[in-house]
């Protein structure tokens, strides 16, 4: 199981790595009262991704705003708060600087502790909220547009990196995809929506690796799919010029597109998953969950190739809702409740980092 619980601890969360400032007050770990989140996604549509520069300013001017609404959201005081939880680390410098300073501010001024949270870990956690305990030993599978990675979790608290990307992650393909194809930003909800009134027509790559890796490649597929698309490039670089425009192709056929690309994806994934299983048996752990996190947890054919899996391995399979797929503080806070607990608190000296330990 995942530790005490304490229904009494309220944790503020503050979550501001990338494109979304958020904020969220837990009860115990688990229950959520309030999770606010304001997207970016106006800001950056027309630049086809995330600009740091224009993200860090909209958090300096939201995040203030997003605590007032997330503490008002919960009915809670400042003064009833048992800690403040901050994400410092992995993420956009810039933008993470602005949560650990409101969260620095925060704590000191109300005299609680001061929590310095991993967003990998929280996304393995976020499963959790408002819902029972997960069961451990795990396997933890981070899916999103900075990460994709697998993990040997024992406890919110001991997660062992197993395999991650080592070039694109998935939802950065998934990005790719839609742009390759001119459908706009953010690509993942996009490719999803339109893979679900197509058909699977071309077989794209499936980049496993070494037999025994457990590591992850999508810059392949995503190149299959531009070449597909637009044809054998004539040229390198800038210069390089296609048969076609991605124009050329009809409704259904992009559609189709995203069906075969997303089909490869779930391919990946789940074969890997079953790698990770492998290696695990050998050196004798029997996995009771298997926990998914971050964006691309939202994903119509991941989440069903997800339970298949776990029904097939006897794994008790735990996705997060759909709300809680995105970026968003409660998964902050939860994880910062168990923190707490365990004394893993951090001085006024917390740095914002832009990588993580685990990945």
């Amino acid at each position: 199981m995942d530790g005490p619980h304490d229904d009494n601890t309220l944790v503020l969360g503050i979550e501001s790595s990338c494109d979304e400032t958020a904020a969220s007050v837990v009860r115990g770990g688990r229950e959520v009262l309030s999770s606010i989140v304001a997207s970016q996604h106006d800001l950056h549509r027309k630049f086809g991704g995330v600009v740091p520069e224009i993200a860090s300013r909209a958090h300096i001017e939201r995040i203030i705003p997003v605590l007032t609404e997330s503490l008002d959201a919960a009915g809670v005081t400042q003064d009833r708060l048992s800690a403040i939880a901050v994400g410092h680390r992995p993420g956009l410098i810039g933008s993470l600087l602005v949560g650990v300073a409101a969260a620095k501010t925060l704590a000191w001024t109300l005299g609680v502790p001061l929590v310095g949270v991993d967003h990998i870990k929280a996304h393995l956690y976020a499963a959790a909220l408002n819902e029972d305990p997960i069961e451990y030993p795990a396997i933890g599978l981070v899916v999103s547009g900075g990460h994709t990675s697998l993990y040997d979790v024992r406890s919110p608290l001991d997660m062992r990196l197993c395999g991650r990307t080592i070039d694109d992650a998935v939802g950065e393909a998934y990005d790719k995809v839609a742009a390759i194809l001119e459908l706009g930003f953010p690509g993942g909800p996009i490719v999803d929506k339109m893979a679900q009134t197509g058909e699977v027509t071309t077989r794209f790559p499936r980049t496993l690796l070494d037999p025994d890796s457990l590591d992850f490649s999508f810059s392949g597929v995503k190149t299959s799919v531009l070449y597909h698309v637009r044809g054998q490039p004539v040229g390198r670089g800038r210069d390089a010029t296609f048969e076609r425009e991605a124009s050329a192709l009809s409704a259904e056929e992009k559609a189709n597109v995203c069906a075969s690309f997303q089909e490869a994806v779930a391919d990946v994934l789940t074969k890997k998953l079953g790698r990770v299983v492998e290696h695990l048996s050998r050196d004798g752990v029997s996995p009771r969950s298997l926990v998914i996190g971050g964006g691309v947890s939202a994903n119509s054919l991941v989440r069903s190739r997800c339970v298949e899996f776990g029904a097939e391995h006897g794994l008790a399979v735990r996705l997060p809702a759909m709300k809680y797929c995105i970026d968003n503080a409660a998964m902050i806070a939860g994880l910062g409740h168990h923190q707490l607990l365990a004394g893993q608190t951090a001085g006024l000296d917390l740095n914002a980092v832009a990588t993580t330990e685990l990945n």
